[in-house]
């Protein structure tokens, strides 16, 4: 029997549910011509294990689900395990299934109450039994031998070079699209936006062939194979993520297949390629373990914003306590998970509420969900953003990110961890209460950068020459700029310049390679300057750990201090207390200001944490963007700012992080923050009403021109005002 033959008896032979499910999702994708997705505000998951056949209430989820008046759920179809009756050879079926339909009990249950159901697939794992049936499916170490689950083990992984992408899920998918009224399909953990494996299958060694070696195994853009590599794990992971996405639409055009993306900052394969063919980006970033600062989650959503630029993106929140360790069947504390759903929603992402276990026996976290869906739902229209109004732009430098400085990389060790850069310069944003986007290094040009006063470069080291004329173009025609350190020293593969790209621009050169890391160095204040004209009673400031020697023909602001030593104290006095060297470059140039940081400040400032450094790049960048901003917030706390244009207005939402876990460990809390004082500025439009959306109050204003002004009393967690 030919493979087609196979798969359309199999498929016939599952029992379907009532066709009255069918009309249900065929009146639903008719309303509009837009994708139903498109307008989605709330989402749920509730991903159920091979156990809870025995005991789950469809009924009641259903029912749950409903009451946070979400627009879709994520149900477990199969994958790993089949929650139906399957007939696909090698397809687990649950072993607690019985006679159950499980998964056509659940869509049924979000049909009958108006919701949409997607399938929650995963392709990544199967059992022993394919494993002997099938070996081209699975992936293999460098001696030949599959690669069990590490607590799973007789789950093996399956190998995205095979057919078990091309062949097997994509059966699995059709005979679910065939038998429910699915809206969509999403798979757990592929492709992820972490690092690529390396897999030593039949069907890696013949590709491994065609590209001349095998390549290594850790982030090393240095080495040729590995760009060849990166290239070919990229065509397949959009060849698959096509071709599934053409089998979700076989029924109706409205269905749609995810992918599972995240990660925050720290992003390997291409957002940008990936966006090309993701209707909707899902950002599987549930939660923050260890030192991971709060505001991850916001992070997460500037960078898929970066990508998507206006389409759908949904954040995943687990309402578990996913710290480490991990407990999966208890939940988190709700201040943090309010939080995490807070700065979903103020991204500009839609919030997606997960739940692992069918049948909990802690439900504390149901309320959380609750209160905080219905809060959204009751003010949808002020969270549905049409543009963001920040006027300074962030460059996200993802080949930086990507290959730069990752710690398994044979890069020199006096570069940091890839994200440390662009951390210390958010870092400075917050406690300047800027408000700003970032901006894709793909999606430079023009178009991009005029509505914005100032862009910001923290430490884009790999740049190409496009990017690089891109940037100078924007300057050229009265745009200014901040950028650190090794700004533009590489083109986009790592291959090294003689000099900066960009030195005419910073007004500087390299003068030779990179010097550190060093502690116990300065910058000596020079001259007055803007820029640290309100540093008063000392002549030094921090130094940057590592900096590259420049030259630069305008005028000594602040100069290098060479480290000496920190041990013992009598050792500790300057070997070289003034130089000619300039730490830092200002220069006007049109109506463009440049600050240019030879040293990294940013890293150095989240390394370390010191406020001087942090107050430096603030001043840099109030000077490089100029007066008037378009919102200016005075007051006491550590806030983070989004401004959005929405269908009715305005919307300006403010996240508190004034609290003492704000950088590791669960917040268990508010630490509530005092008056505001809010300047914002309009397109000139006439302002009605100003009301903060949490307690739902009306605000005084006042307006003038084009600039609203009005106080906020206090801030819990989270406020919205809405200006209409």
């Amino acid at each position: 029997m030919d493979r087609r033959s196979f798969l359309l008896l199999t498929a016939a032979s599952v029992v379907a549910p009532p066709p009255e499910l069918f009309a249900v999702s065929a009146a639903q994708s008719n309303k509009s011509s837009t994708p139903w997705y498109a307008s989605m505000r709330r989402c749920g998951q509730i991903n159920y294990n091979e156990h809870d056949p025995l005991t789950i209430d469809a009924n009641a989820w259903g029912d749950y689900w409903a009451s946070l008046k979400v627009d879709a759920v994520l149900l477990n179809g199969g994958g790993i395990v089949a929650f139906y009756p399957t007939q696909i050879a090698y397809h687990h079926r649950s072993q607690f299934l019985g006679t159950r339909d499980l998964f056509g009990e659940m869509v049924a249950a979000m049909k009958q109450r108006g919701i949409r159901a997607v399938a929650r697939m995963d392709c990544n794992l199967a059992y022993a039994d394919a494993l002997k049936a099938h070996p081209e499916w699975f992936e293999r170490n460098r001696d030949g031998s599959p690669r069990p689950h590490t607590e799973s083990p007789w789950l093996f992984s399956t190998c995205m070079f095979s057919t078990y992408f091309t062949e097997q899920m994509t059966a699995i998918y059709r005979e679910i699209n065939q038998h429910y009224p699915v809206d969509g399909f999403f798979t757990n953990g592929w492709p992820s936006t972490g690092t690529l494996r390396v897999c030593y299958c039949e069907n890696c060694r013949r590709l491994f062939d065609q590209l001349g070696g095998v390549p290594p195994e850790e982030t090393d853009v240095s080495n040729q194979l590995y760009r060849k590599y990166y290239q070919a794990y990229m065509d397949r992971v959009l060849a698959i993520w096509r071709l599934w996405g053409e089998v979700a639409q076989e029924k109706t055009p409205q269905s749609v297949y995810v992918g599972n993306l995240g990660g925050g900052l720290d992003t390997v394969k291409d957002l940008k390629d990936i966006s090309q063919v993701a209707a909707w980006f899902n950002a599987d970033h549930q939660g923050r373990s260890g030192d991971t600062p709060i505001w991850a989650c916001a992070q997460q959503g500037r960078v898929a914003n970066s990508v998507m630029q206006g389409r759908t993106i949904t954040n995943v929140a687990g309402a578990y306590a996913n710290a480490q360790p991990n407990w999966r069947h208890v939940s988190k504390s709700p201040a943090e998970l309010t939080m995490w759903l807070a700065q979903t929603t103020a991204s500009g992402m839609v919030p997606w509420f997960h739940w692992l276990g069918g049948s909990p026996e802690d439900t504390r976290w149901r309320e959380v969900g609750h209160s905080f869906f219905n809060w959204i739902a009751d003010n949808q229209a002020h969270f549905r953003n049409r543009s963001s109004v920040a006027d300074l732009a962030v460059l996200y430098p993802q080949r930086t990110v990507a290959f730069y400085s990752r710690p398994e990389s044979h890069r020199p060790r006096y570069r940091g961890g890839p994200i440390d850069y662009l951390q210390g310069l958010y870092f400075a944003l917050l406690e300047g209460r800027f408000v700003f986007d970032f901006v894709h290094e793909s999606n430079l040009d023009e178009s991009a950068l005029k509505k914005y006063r100032a862009l910001l470069i923290p430490n884009a080291a790999y740049l190409s020459d496009r990017q690089c004329e891109v940037i100078r173009g924007y300057v050229n025609s009265g745009g200014s700029l901040l950028a650190t350190f090794e700004t533009s020293r590489y083109d986009e593969w790592g291959n090294p310049r003689p000099d900066f790209q960009l030195a005419d621009m910073f007004g500087a050169h390299a003068a030779g390679e990179v010097i550190g890391p060093r502690g116990n160095s300065y910058a000596r204040i020079e001259a007055r300057h803007p820029v640290i004209d309100d540093f008063k009673g000392t002549a030094l400031l921090p130094g940057a750990e590592n900096r590259v020697p420049i030259r630069a023909d305008s005028p000594l602001v602040l100069s290098i201090v060479p480290a000496y030593p920190a041990f013992p104290p009598e050792m500790v006095y300057p070997r070289a207390p003034r130089t000619t060297e300039p730490a830092a470059v200002f220069r006007e140039t049109g109506k463009s200001r440049i600050a240019y940081f030879a040293g990294d400040v940013d890293r150095t400032c989240w390394r370390s944490g010191d406020d001087d450094l942090s107050h430096l790049l603030q001043n840099a960048i109030n000077w490089i963007r100029g007066a008037d901003p378009v919102v200016f917030i005075s007051g006491a706390g550590l806030i983070e700012v989004f401004a959005w244009e929405t269908e009715p207005g305005y919307a300006l939402h403010i996240l508190n992080y004034t609290n003492p876990n704000a950088t590791r460990g669960y917040i268990r809390g508010a630490y509530p923050i005092g008056p505001q004082q809010v300047r914002f500025r309009t397109d000139g439009r006439a302002i009605r009403s100003a009301r903060t959306l949490r307690p739902g109050t009306p605000l005084k204003f006042h307006q003038q021109d084009r600039t609203v002004s009005f106080e906020i009393p206090a801030i819990g967690d989270y406020e919205v005002v809405a200006l209409t």
